[in-house]
């Protein structure tokens, strides 16, 4: 680690002789050429008008675009496909980046992270999360992803208390185009995209499709996924008049692997070991239940109107609605009866059973629709944006028993054991300016108001061991936000850009922080002050720059690092907490066959005054230790990516490497809780044989995914309590990781017409 360092060092001292880096690589391109970029089509600009920062928006951004997504586009999860942007770690439960994946950015986990598509929120309304599972090979569909670090400006559904991610899909083309694309590889992993437009018809119309299939034995074992999605699209272009109507969405079925594996049992087994389903059988054997999977389907259908009214006025408006619905069946052991809704019985043997196997089934059905509304003026130095965004979500959650190990008994089929609902109303309401001040100066000001209240009523699958009964609970919250935003920026016409902002950010608590939380603590709403500053210089051939951040909370809910009973993380509120650190940047070109790109994240995450609480056996009687200030979990303090590429014709290979320094998994610092540090690097070639008999493009690739055999976890949970022994508190402590891919090889071929 300490020659890693060194060398991250040595790497920044060389190639940021005056510091600053503030949105992305994308600068080292000519202004217009930007400009270009981002708005490309005038249906594109349906999507980027409202949500996303342009040049002069005094935010740290990073613009990836649909090429770069098309180099590391092997079926992976699109986390993955953004891991090299600056202050990004990833995460995979079987090991090889499909199924359940994860991102995380400057630290923050993903329920801080809004992401949205078209400008339509993505976030589960309830826990805030992206299953990136149920959308399978959306970069198939990508015209590029804007990442927004820090509280970016104004966006719909979760609040951004971390980063947002801006996805935009595939514009309409204008010509008819066909597209194959196959990938086969290690773990049996293999994806085949068909994509395929119309093009131009009756001078107004497109119609655009895609399907895929995506399937893995995983790395950890059993953990494999079976995925399919597809995405279509009509589109009409006629004077000010764009409109397009869009359906996208995927079904998944995968073998879980969320429980990890403690150091004891990759010893014992192998770190590819996966618990997830493990049972002993009637004769004593250890075994595995084979059918320890979820199953979850997700539509979106997505209307995005485009009104223009002169050369200085605009019109944005979206309806949208998102159809969920799944279930994940699980094998528990040695599990009380009463727990759910059994009682218990007298076997053949005459033993009273109060605790057996069984086998349960836990469903989530829901709908969220809602409509975005935004109206633009752009004259002379103003550029204006106000709008409003509503939506409303509804969410069944409920557990069913399908079979019970030699119960004797009365027992109805799929006896259902709890059964509870979640309501919530979502409102934002915001107002936008970026004026230009003069002297290459322009001023930025966003205001938003958004209201929230949120219901949840019925009995919840949490045991209470005080009460000795399913929790009941009738939750009523409303909250009220306001989150101003303030900045200047300065952009000369040469090379030179900077910029400083203020925000102010606010985000409510989670279902599971209501249903799965400490119950000492109600959880309560946080608040982020979020300072930013940056500088870039850019040439041609040269992109230099840094950005300075410090994101002050209150009452921050911070990961304990523990897992609820459905394998999502845990958090609780701390009062005071900040993240502070450095983004440095550097893109070079020297030469038309050679490109570097780099950056590098050092920060300081910490919680003042932390308090940790410790349950005996985990379920009551709580003890309190003041341990002071603690490093925030999954935060760590250096994040290093590196990227060299070089071209000869055809030919591309691309080197890069990715450090992730130690992350506690716990606010406690504990050696005991840690995610080492890791390298890792990967390697893709590829060769472009353009156009070949009536074939508009033919394109082979190979990848060999972490070069140098690094064994390393990059994600876990891990918990304490207490014992008592001799009357006095015996403190415990246990962790699991997620063991990642060793060396692993990806064949792509890619076939246009």
């Amino acid at each position: 680690m300490r020659k890693q360092l060194l060398l991250v060092a040595a790497l920044t001292a060389a190639t940021f002789p005056v510091g600053v880096y503030a949105s992305g690589t994308e600068y080292s391109t000519p202004k217009e050429e930007l400009n270009d970029s981002i708005i490309s089509t005038e249906l594109h600009e349906i999507e980027v008008s409202a949500n996303r920062a342009l040049p002069n928006t005094p935010v740290a951004m990073t613009r990836v675009g649909r090429e770069e997504i098309a180099k590391r586009n092997d079926g992976r999860d699109m986390p993955y496909l953004l891991s090299m942007t600056p202050s990004v770690t990833v995460t995979s439960d079987a090991g090889a980046g499909i199924g359940y994946s994860g991102i995380r950015v400057r630290g923050t986990d993903a329920s801080r992270i809004n992401v949205m598509t078209n400008g339509v929120s993505l976030n589960d309304p309830e826990s805030h999360v992206v299953y990136w599972v149920d959308l399978p090979d959306i970069a198939s569909s990508v015209q590029d992803v804007q990442i927004q670090r820090g509280a970016g400006t104004s966006v719909n559904g979760a609040g951004a208390f971390g980063a947002s991610i801006n996805v935009v899909t595939d514009t309409p083309s204008d010509k008819p185009y066909g597209e194959v694309n196959l990938t086969y590889g290690s773990y049996n992993t293999h994806k085949e995209t068909l994509k395929a437009g119309t093009g131009l018809l009756a001078k107004h119309w497109t119609v655009d499709a895609r399907l895929s299939n995506i399937g893995t034995d995983g790395y950890i074992d059993r953990a494999s996924s079976k995925l399919w999605s597809y995405l279509g699209q009509v589109g009409f272009q006629g004077g000010n008049t764009n409109l397009r109507l869009m359906a996208f969405g995927g079904k998944e079925e995968t073998y879980m692997a969320w429980d990890y594996a403690s150091r004891e049992q990759m010893k014992e087994f192998g770190r590819r070991y996966n618990p997830c389903g493990a049972y002993t059988d009637s004769e004593g054997n250890p075994a595995f239940y084979p059918n320890q999977k979820d199953f979850f389907i997700q539509h979106h259908l997505q209307l995005h109107l485009l009104q223009r009214f002169g050369s200085d006025w605009r019109l944005n408006a979206t309806l949208f609605y998102t159809r969920g619905d799944g279930h994940y069946e699980q094998l528990k052991t040695k599990r009380k009866l009463v727990e759910y809704g059994l009682v218990p019985f007298i076997n053949a043997d005459g033993e009273l059973v109060k605790k057996s196997d069984l086998v349960r089934l836990k469903f989530n059905d829901n709908h969220y629709a809602g409509a975005n509304v935004n109206g633009n003026y752009r004259h002379g130095r103003v550029d204006a944006t106000a709008g409003f965004s509503i939506s409303r979500y509804s969410g069944h959650h409920y557990g069913e028993v399908q079979w019970v190990r030699n119960y004797l008994g009365p027992i109805n089929p799929l006896q259902r054991y709890y059964d509870n609902t979640g309501h919530k109303t979502d409102f934002n309401i915001f107002g936008r300016a970026l004026v230009d001040i003069g002297a290459g100066f322009s001023g930025f000001a966003d205001l938003q108001y958004r209201h929230i209240n949120y219901h949840i009523d019925g009995q919840l699958d949490n045991w209470n061991p005080v009460t000795d009964a399913l929790d009941i609970m009738h939750m009523r919250r409303k909250w009220n936000f306001f989150n101003p935003k303030v900045g200047v920026n300065f952009t000369d016409d040469e090379h030179n850009r900077a910029f400083a902002s203020w925000s102010v950010a606010h985000r409510e608590p989670v279902r599971d922080n209501f249903t799965d939380g400490d119950r000492m603590h109600d959880p309560r709403p946080e608040r982020m002050f979020d300072y930013e500053l940056g500088y870039t210089y850019s040439l041609k051939w040269l992109s230099v720059g840094v950005n300075l951040y410090y994101m002050d909370y209150k009452d921050q809910l911070v990961l304990t690092g523990q897992l609820s009973d459905t394998g999502n993380p845990l958090s609780v509120n701390v009062p005071k907490s900040y993240r502070m650190g450095v983004e440095l940047q550097v893109a070079m070109r020297p030469v038309d066959w050679f490109e570097w790109q780099s950056n590098v994240t050092f920060s300081r995450n910490r919680i003042k005054d932390f308090t940790e609480y410790l349950y005996l056996w985990e379920e009551s009687d709580p003890i309190e230790r003041k341990l002071g200030d603690t490093p925030i979990s999954f935060s760590p303090d250096v994040i290093f990516n590196n990227a060299f590429t070089f071209r000869v014709k055809g030919f591309e290979a691309i080197l890069t490497s990715h450090l992730v320094g130690r992350q506690f998994m716990t606010n406690a610092g504990s050696t005991e809780q840690m995610l080492k540090s890791y390298f890792v690097s990967d390697l893709n070639l590829s060769y472009d044989f353009g156009k070949i008999a009536k074939l508009k493009g033919l394109k082979v690739g190979f990848a060999i995914n972490n070069l140098f055999n690094a064994k390393y976890e990059n994600n876990g949970y891990a918990g304490a309590g207490y014992t008592l022994e001799d009357g006095k508190p015996v403190i415990y402590r246990y962790a699991c990781y997620a063991a990642q891919a060793t060396t692993n090889v990806m064949a792509s071929l890619t076939v246009n017409f």
